[in-house]
């Protein structure tokens, strides 16, 4: 196996035995089956709009599958399988109308004619032919942003699959999907052309965003400044990580009169502040964080468990039996809940002991996504105007177990008390119960969400600018942005491809970009790697 699509990648070159994130060389062979198999069906999605077919069941299949390779989704070798096979009947199906459409019909070789066998270990060796090694490409750079095109790809598609379950849609996000997939697998475009298909990936990332905000928003309202307990209530408990607020939903309601009490962990923090999921009573508040302590976290939790989508390492033995997934995660010999009845993991709830007493050590508010915080932009812009508020940091994205992630801890804590730090997605544990106090008012520390809301994150910079009338490079504004996995990466080429500049990246580098790709970043947009708090802080506000 080869995989480098995390930050924690084994010696931050690649993992070549197992993946640090648990994954065994049976799946990855798997995962990359899968997706050469996507990028044969991808060829035929690309001439089907040609000849004016756009296949949504195609479309919805390809960001589900794609979805399923994210890092610390799917390890269940037995759903690749299905995933697999399923991809090469789609690619048929499709064929069959494009030709009858006038469109093309003659493949003759690679991907878009590729017969999967039928046993899993004969798949197995058909993926270890296919690995990201394999793709064709002129050059080392042409090779790193086909590999930053497919990671990218990636996270667009975990929110485009989001978003279409909360009924948002648009063939544009599908449609280049299918493109940057398609185009892996061809020799067609040079380094210029590659570029630009990268930073097209991030332009569907940021509207596959957009489209998981308004179903979020459309669904539960938009997020109010809420305050959070960090602790727990006597009773049953049910605790829920992950990302799904439809999933969580679900649970709130089949959960209601049952004396059951639902927690949040990691990225479920932030619904918290959403109106329709903060009616229900049982909602009650987040235990735990997020990659620090989570195998802990999760051992002493005396409930059942509930993961939906990544961000969450593979379960340990000290609480494998409590534990149910659903949406697209899934682990051999863990149950998975594919149809919203969340009944069994109800009835492993009320078997366990629950909480025997009250307990909150804090509390925590989120709910600062855009309407949140535009609906005091006013006091944020005397604010500057009179000199109480000096900078904004924006310090976001991934956590991690990876050593050197201290450094966004040290940084907010250092953070002048004449600035404010807009924070989101996991990255966040890091530092997300500081009191930080307040400017006239506004709290200094601002938390707008999970990972996607990066788009809310975004709405504010561009408003601000417009406020001041400057450009949003000429706000006082730094990202100071963490990634660990592949929605961080689509995250970033969205801020890319909106022309955001001076970025500060860290841990550490992607080991799938080459000096050169690396340089053209630099030189282009003005990426640079984090440093030490303080001299990262000194370089900023002088």
């Amino acid at each position: 196996m080869f995989c480098y699509q995390c930050e924690q990648t084994a010696k931050g070159t690649g993992c070549t035995v197992q993946g640090v994130c648990g994954k065994q060389p049976e799946v990855a062979a798997l995962q990359d089956l899968l997706l050469y198999t996507l990028m044969g069906l991808s060829e035929v999605a690309v001439a089907g709009r040609k000849v004016g077919i756009s296949d949504r069941a195609v479309n919805v299949f390809t960001v589900k599958a794609a979805f399923s390779t994210l890092t610390n989704v799917d390890f269940d070798p037995r759903r690749f399988v299905d995933l697999i096979h399923q991809a090469a009947t789609e690619r048929e199906r499709l064929k069959s109308r494009v030709k009858a459409a006038g469109g093309k019909a003659d493949w003759s070789e690679g991907a878009a004619v590729f017969q999967p066998k039928d046993a899993l270990e004969d798949l197995v060796r058909q993926g270890e032919q296919v690995g990201i090694k394999s793709y064709p490409a002129a050059s080392p750079d042409i090779l790193s942003l086909k590999h930053t095109v497919l990671y990218g790809i990636k996270g667009v598609s975990a929110y485009a699959d989001h978003a279409q379950i909360l009924g948002q849609e648009d063939d544009s996000v599908y449609a280049y999907v299918h493109e940057g997939l398609a185009a892996i697998q061809s020799n067609a475009l040079d380094l210029d052309a590659w570029v630009k298909m990268t930073l097209g990936c991030g332009q569907a990332a940021f509207k596959a965003m957009e489209l998981l905000d308004a179903g979020n928003t459309g669904k539960f309202g938009h997020p109010v400044p809420t305050k959070v307990p960090l602790g727990h209530k006597k009773g049953k408990a049910i605790l829920v990580s992950g990302h799904d607020m439809q999933d969580l939903e679900a649970l709130l309601q089949q959960t209601q009169g049952k004396g059951i009490y639902i927690y949040t962990h990691g990225e479920m923090l932030s619904t918290h502040g959403y109106p329709k999921l903060k009616q229900y009573k049982h909602f009650y508040g987040q235990f735990g964080t997020a990659w620090q302590k989570q195998t802990k976290e999760f051992a002493d939790f005396p409930g059942a468990i509930l993961m939906t989508t990544n961000c969450i390492q593979r379960p340990a033995k000290e609480y494998k039996d409590n534990i149910f997934t659903s949406g697209m995660v899934g682990w051999p010999d863990i149950p998975h809940i594919a149809d919203l009845n969340f009944q069994p993991l109800i009835d492993r709830a009320l078997e366990l002991p629950g909480f025997q007493e009250d307990h909150v050590d804090r509390e925590v508010t989120v709910g600062f996504a855009r309407n949140a915080v535009l609906a005091v932009a006013d006091k944020v812009i005397q604010a500057v105007k009179s000199g109480a508020l000096r900078h904004i940091f924006l310090v976001a994205g991934c956590d991690g177990a990876k050593p050197g992630r201290n450094y966004y801890t040290e940084f907010v804590e250092k953070v002048p008390r004449d600035c404010l730090v807009l924070t989101l997605a996991c990255g966040k544990y890091r530092f997300f119960d500081k009191s930080l106090g307040d400017i006239g008012g506004i709290p200094r520390l601002l938390d707008a969400g999970q990972c996607n809301d990066a788009y809310s994150a975004v709405q504010i910079a561009v408003a601000l600018a417009k406020a001041f009338n400057v450009g949003v490079n000429e706000l006082p504004l730094s990202l100071i942005i963490s990634w660990y996995e592949q929605k961080a990466v689509c995250v970033l080429l969205a801020l890319l491809h909106l022309g955001i500049n001076g970025i500060r990246l860290g841990p550490s580098l992607p080991a799938f970009l080459t000096p050169n790709v690396l340089g053209v970043l630099v030189e282009k947009f003005g990426i640079r790697p984090i440093q030490t708090a303080d001299e990262d802080l000194k370089a900023i506000l002088g």
